[in-house]
């Protein structure tokens, strides 16, 4: 049996919790907090260490999901979640250009971690206002190695393709190796 760790990170609201619980075999593990300040216009809670999901994906190979904080104030979070990961997705509201910036310091943030493969999520797909992935390559500044594939996070489907994504990154990297 072989298990995988993947991490999903991203901006605050961006979409990982959701993400992770649709998908997620089990009760997904989390520490969401209730939060009352002007982030509350945009949701009410938000995780402050983690979020856990696991994917049996066949008898020989385990995901587990390990969803970070958002908010900077928890990103001392980051770097131990990120010990051990064979990937992870970065993911981004497509219709919130005011988090861009923070989801490319994110990206590069992640990418001091490790050198493992990663893919960016284009969140909210599914609304008239996203930005399209082709244009979030342009304005992360996403090398065109890197997949920037389309996402809605409580879709089942949408979120099994950016994990085949991800992890058909990381098989290219180990038939490298």
């Amino acid at each position: 049996m072989q298990t995988l760790k993947i991490v999903v990170t991203g901006p605050f609201s961006s979409g990982k919790t959701e993400l992770i619980q649709a998908i997620s075999e089990i009760d997904v593990v989390s520490t969401e907090r209730k939060i009352s300040s002007e982030s509350e216009r945009i949701k009410n809670h938000t995780t402050v260490a983690m979020d856990f999901g696991r994917i049996t994906i066949d008898d020989d190979l385990i995901l587990y999901l390990f969803g970070t904080p958002g908010q900077k104030r928890f990103n001392f979070m980051w770097e131990i979640l990120s010990e051990g990961m064979l990937g992870f997705v970065v993911m981004v509201d497509s219709t919130r250009p005011e988090t861009f910036r923070e989801a490319r310091r994110i990206l590069d943030t992640f990418r001091s971690y490790s050198t493992v493969p990663y893919i960016v999520a284009a969140n909210k797909q599914d609304l008239d206002d996203a930005w399209s992935p082709e244009d979030l390559r342009i304005v992360l500044r996403v090398e065109s190695g890197i997949k920037v594939v389309p996402c809605v996070a409580h879709d089942k489907e949408s979120v099994k393709q950016v994990l085949l994504e991800l992890l058909y990154s990381i098989l290219e990297l180990m038939d490298q190796e």
